[in-house]
């Protein structure tokens, strides 16, 4: 896509941006001093490499067709293209050893509190971790939305190119078309993302 095609605002996010920890995790990690988390939000950088913490918007005329996701989340659920249709989705990419994950989880939390009496569904895409790491990471931060178990990248190759395979956390914002409608690489401000799908769900 085109630069006349998009119409983008970067902004600076809060804590690093785009972090990638290099740490693995062990239930340790998810005791309640989040050690991980209050690495991020004191911004040094330690044990991840920072991104530039860019959103985008895409202009409904010019979206891509519809991402034709295919997965399984953490309890069984099979999860087609269909399922996308219909109503506003956000999918958020994470791994527990993510140190801003963790920062911006309870923050996805409350805006899928406030959007779910809206239609809005929210999927967490979860690229590395087994299942009882997830669901760890789940209970620490009182997650009450699904996740994929992505480990085999089906849910990411999906949505290859609009989505680096090294920029965790990212977050899309799907229109009731299924059609990618903007994207936040790196940790969500959650003002910015409350907007982005109020915008979706008013179209």
């Amino acid at each position: 896509m085109t630069g006349n095609s998009v119409t983008s605002r970067r902004s600076v996010l809060a804590a690093g941006g785009v972090a990638l920890t290099a740490l693995t995790l062990g239930l340790s990690a998810c005791a309640q001093e989040d050690a991980l988390a209050k690495q991020a939000k004191a911004g040094d950088n330690k044990n991840y490499v920072a991104g530039d913490g860019s959103v985008t918007e895409f202009a409904s005329a010019d979206r891509k067709a519809a991402v034709d996701i295919k997965g399984t989340l953490f309890d069984g659920t099979a999860v087609t293209r269909e399922d996308f249709l219909g109503k506003v989705t956000v999918l958020n990419f994470w791994f527990a050893a993510c140190a801003p994950c963790r920062v911006e989880a309870p923050s996805l939390e409350s805006l899928h509190q406030d959007f779910k009496g809206q239609g809005v569904q929210f999927f967490g895409v979860n690229l590395r971790d087994e299942k009882a790491t997830a669901e760890a990471f789940d209970k620490t931060f009182n997650l009450t939305y699904p996740s994929f178990d992505d480990k085999d990248g089906a849910v990411l190759l999906a949505v290859s190119g609009l989505v680096p395979p090294g920029a965790v956390p990212t977050t899309l914002v799907l229109d009731k078309q299924g059609r990618v409608a903007s994207r936040v690489l790196g940790e969500i401000q959650k003002g910015t993302l409350k907007a982005l799908i109020t915008a979706a769900v008013a179209e």
